[in-house]
């Protein structure tokens, strides 16, 4: 069945029997693809039959269908005619693991940062409203934890408040908090409470009954309050209708017809409304239902009947972090850890084991983590923040105003950062070192190994009166570059006989600058590749340093403009350094998925590049200078 899907309207012949088989299809389906290329299994197996029923209902892209977040989407691509591109799912050439407006006009939402699609479907729902297109829906899908950002509930608060247009917010519930409530008298509730002569009523019943001398308010506030009570009783979610929000459910997220039901009333209701829905994440996965703790909420490459991995697994940089902030945990008892919904993923998990109350995962809410970790540093306590770089953009301010103006000692450990790859533009962690380049009193220390990650992770947390931040790539990490001097605090990695050029590699790059600076050797110019640990503030010795060289190249991951090479710059000016400086980094645009490696062979950051860029710019800068170096050895021999 599922070959004959090619758009939604294929949906909609189909009978209760055959939307089961297809379930079903799509299942297996998913299980066989991801496994072979990774992705996020779990909560796409948790969505089939509620995505399905959507499709059914509305009409996309007419209706605009929102996922918050996009990586529950894999369903609704398949539904809509790319079944056949999931064979390169995110992989180079192929579809992404989130909605893309390239791929698709049923796409709308690029950003796959969690709590955001609220915001999206208040501004599209007014958008058609104000321009006529009355006819036109708007559906929000929230869930993993997306109900937890303060940003959801920002953009509910104006919902609710909107007035007449076609919002339906579908609660993708996939925790099991709440069961279903089932059956016909939940059936006939849920109708009542949206007719439309129910709402009549009670408009009319509270004009009445608050015009009429005396009695009338008190009748109305008991009436008011009964139903209340009697409401909270029958679904204890009456929250986002004491918000002003139009509530139905729970609704068994997997039965297809019910949730037919439920969004045909939604959408006739004319006005925003959540639809509670419970599913189970990993459904029909046994290996993704038996985890208990992430229900294979993303994998990599992995065995599909046992969902044992078939990936080699090395040591990584988040194992290295996290074996270290367990050690400073012993040792320290003012250090405490902080995530957003990162605990696993960010190598916190092993820190909570041992030091629960000094673990704090405060859900997908990163403005509020930081200010949280400003107000624990003011009781003397030294907060370690863990989270992934592109998740640190969320709270620039917090980190700008309540961290560093109050010179709060909080210590920011960054995963995944620089190019990480599969999960594409919103994903890719190149931005953290131009962004904290402009806070003041930051300290940004950038680890090239794991040897030296345990070193700067201590020397961060020991920096009581400033913000400081460590910055590491994803996946496995390199083998120990050994100093063979450092000298202030800077280590120098390599030196080639004679070097007129001083390579100054920021972190992970390393290896790479190494290899870079020994190609070049072979082809005629000296390269000394240097290592400054802590890249802001930077050390007053790399001016004296630079200046014994004819020129100055600075190899980085993150972005170019207003990266290191920029803070660089600014600074020899200001010292009046003259030496000629070349920038290598990540160029300023939105990168697609693909593998690291080879995004860093498309923007040309490749040993055997770097090496010749460094032979050009060394080469040219000789030829414009050999002039004055012949007329300085002309005035010698004169003399």
């Amino acid at each position: 069945m599922l070959e004959a899907i090619k758009s939604p309207a294929d949906l909609t012949g189909l009978s209760a029997v055959q939307l089961s088989e297809l379930s079903e299809e799509i299942r297996s389906f998913l299980i066989e693809k991801v496994s072979k290329t990774g992705g996020h299994l779990g909560p796409n197996l948790g969505v089939v039959e509620l995505t399905i029923a959507i499709h059914r209902v509305f009409d996309s892209p007419k209706d605009v269908i929102l996922f918050d977040t996009g990586h529950q989407s894999y369903v609704h691509k398949i539904l809509t005619g790319r079944v056949d591109s999931f064979d390169q799912l995110r992989q180079r050439g192929g579809i992404s693991g989130y909605p893309n407006r390239a791929e698709s006009a049923h796409d709308v939402i690029e950003n796959s940062h969690a709590s955001t699609a609220l915001s999206w479907g208040d501004g599209i729902s007014r958008g058609f409203a104000l321009q006529g297109s009355d006819d036109r829906h708007v559906v929000v899908v929230v869930g993993d934890g997306a109900l937890t950002g303060g940003m959801s509930w920002e953009a509910l608060n104006n919902i609710a408040t909107a007035g007449k247009r076609s919002l339906i917010i579908v609660v993708n519930d996939n925790e099991r908090s709440y069961s279903p409530t089932i059956g016909g008298v939940a059936t006939y509730l849920s109708t009542l409470r949206l007719t439309s002569g129910y709402e009549k009523f009670l408009d009319w019943g509270k004009d009445v009954l608050h015009k009429t001398p005396v009695v009338g308010g008190p009748i109305y506030d008991t009436l008011h309050g009964m139903k209340k009570g009697i409401k909270d009783i029958i679904a204890p979610q009456g929250m986002f209708e004491d918000l002003g929000l139009k509530y139905m459910g729970p609704i068994d997220g997997h039965d297809i017809a019910a949730m037919e039901r439920a969004l045909h009333q939604a959408k006739e209701y004319g006005a925003p409304i959540l639809v509670h829905a419970i599913t189970e994440k990993g459904k029909g996965h046994k290996p993704a239902v038996a985890d208990e703790a992430e229900k294979f909420h993303t994998v990599g490459i992995v065995d599909p009947e046992t969902g044992e991995s078939l990936s080699q697994s090395g040591l990584t940089w988040t194992k290295v972090f996290a074996s270290e902030l367990v050690e400073i945990g012993k040792e320290r008892k003012d250090v405490v850890a902080i995530t957003a919904a990162m605990l696993g993923p960010t190598g916190l998990d092993q820190f909570a084991q041992l030091f629960p109350t000094r673990t704090v995962d405060v859900g997908i809410a990163e403005q509020h983590a930081v200010a949280s970790a400003a107000g624990m540093a003011f009781t003397g306590l030294h907060p370690v923040v863990a989270v992934y770089s592109t998740f640190l953009n969320r709270a620039f301010d917090q980190l700008l105003l309540d961290v560093a103006l109050h010179k709060a000692g909080v210590t920011f450990v960054l995963d995944r950062a620089g190019i990480t790859g599969d999960d594409g533009p919103s994903h890719h962690g190149i931005w953290d070192l131009a962004l904290t380049g402009i806070v003041p009193t930051m300290h940004v220390g950038a680890p090239r190994d794991g040897a030296r990650l345990r070193e700067l992770l201590r020397e961060a947390v020991d920096i009581a009166d400033a913000p400081s931040m460590l910055r590491f790539p994803k996946g496995a990490v390199q083998v120990d570059i050994p100093a063979f001097e450092r000298r202030d605090g800077i280590d120098v990695l390599y030196r080639g006989e004679s070097a007129d050029v001083l390579m100054i590699s920021v972190g992970a790059m390393a290896a790479l600058a190494v290899e870079a600076a020994s190609q070049a050797y072979r082809e005629g110019v000296g390269v000394t590749v240097i290592d400054p640990r802590w890249v802001k503030p930077l050390p007053q010795s790399l001016i004296t340093m630079a200046q014994r060289y004819t020129s100055v190249v600075v190899l980085e991951d993150g972005i170019r403009h207003g990266g290191i090479a920029s803070s660089i710059s600014e600074v020899f000016r200001d010292a009046g350094v003259n030496v000629p400086l070349h920038s290598i980094g990540i160029p300023l645009d939105f990168l697609e998925h693909s593998k690291r490696s080879e995004i860093l062979s498309d923007i040309g950051i490749t040993a055997q590049n770097v090496a010749r860029s460094v032979v050009e710019w060394s080469s040219s800068f000789k030829e414009e200078m050999q002039p004055q170096l012949d007329e300085n050895e002309n005035r010698r021999q004169n003399r």
